[in-house]
């Protein structure tokens, strides 16, 4: 075979699973001194929600919790929950790692019927958002990547990751979202403090990308509750919980650990990578991989209805 068509044909295998590409950054170290030291989440939220009761966070001029700086999650920029939201196994295309998925207790996502059988044909037909540079939702924009910068204000909280480039700003001054008619690929955020805990709810999600590598998917009417608490001071829970009666059965939580950087003056590198990259997308369509469609609510319960 010639050395072009091997070099297209590797280009093609990295792109359509959305793999990052491996560089210095992926291995930043982060602060492992831990009152939640294991980073599996079933354990670390547990643990998690005994240790925010006691600790009293480092706070803002203002009086709120300073969850300021670089935030690294383990295995974020290869393998885990990026992968499968459920626990998976090593294989030569994964990394693998426990589920991220800590209720239900099972550690399954609580999918319908007719999702749960759908789901695994999209591999086999559509390629991955990372594919084609495009944005990766909430919540999956934050897994999607090891480390990420949080600037905190007391009316935003602004987001930088190093995937894609891909930031959120999120007003925490009580805006309402605007029309339901408008719909982004990382929809809209409000944010607001509960306590020591930020609730950010996000709403007007395109739907476009997928939870996971695996393909599951979300209708425009999912609804996110993410909620991030110092548990110690260099120790950041990450809970989001999904609802979309659409495709799910009931709501779900995952749980994530962040990490600090223990490098003080480490600075978020570029990936240079831009939004509908159809050089890219190009090589996949050639393929015979498309653009994932996505799915709107009325298609989903008319699958529903008749899976019934």
């Amino acid at each position: 075979m010639k050395k072009s068509s091997v070099t297209r044909l590797i280009a093609l295998a990295v792109i359509v699973s959305g793999a990052p590409v491996l560089t210095p950054v992926a291995a930043q170290n982060w602060v492992e001194e831990s009152v939640c030291a294991d980073n599996a989440p079933a354990v670390f939220h547990q643990c998690a929600i005994e240790a925010a009761q006691s600790f009293d966070p480092p706070r803002t001029p203002e009086g709120q919790p300073d969850i300021g700086g670089i935030w690294i999650l383990p295995r974020g920029q290869i393998g885990g929950a990026y992968e499968d939201l459920e626990a998976h196994p090593e294989t030569l295309d994964d990394l693998g790692g426990p589920t991220a998925v800590v209720d239900p207790a099972d550690g399954r996502v609580p999918i319908q019927a007719w999702a749960d059988a759908r789901w695994p044909t999209h591999v086999q037909r559509y390629f991955h958002h990372s594919a084609a540079c495009l944005l990766a939702g909430v919540p999956n924009t934050m897994y999607h990547g090891g480390q990420r910068q949080f600037l905190q204000t007391p009316e935003y909280l602004a987001i930088l990751t190093y995937n894609t480039h891909a930031y959120r700003i999120i007003p925490l001054d009580g805006r309402p979202p605007p029309s339901t008619k408008i719909r982004l690929w990382n929809g809209v955020s409000r944010g607001r403090w509960e306590g020591n805990t930020l609730v950010i709810e996000t709403t007007n999600q395109n739907a476009l990308p997928w939870l996971d590598q695996r393909g599951r998917f979300y209708t425009d009417a999912m609804h996110v509750v993410e909620r991030l608490t110092l548990v110690d001071a260099d120790t950041l829970h990450y809970e989001a919980t999904l609802e979309d009666p659409n495709v799910f059965t009931r709501p779900f939580t995952i749980a994530l650990p962040y990490r600090r950087s223990a490098n003080a003056t480490y600075e978020i590198e570029e990936l240079a990578c831009y939004e509908n990259n159809e050089a890219l997308m190009e090589i996949s369509r050639a393929a015979g991989f498309r653009v994932f469609p996505g799915i709107s609510p009325q298609e989903a319960r008319a699958a529903r209805e008749a899976d019934e």
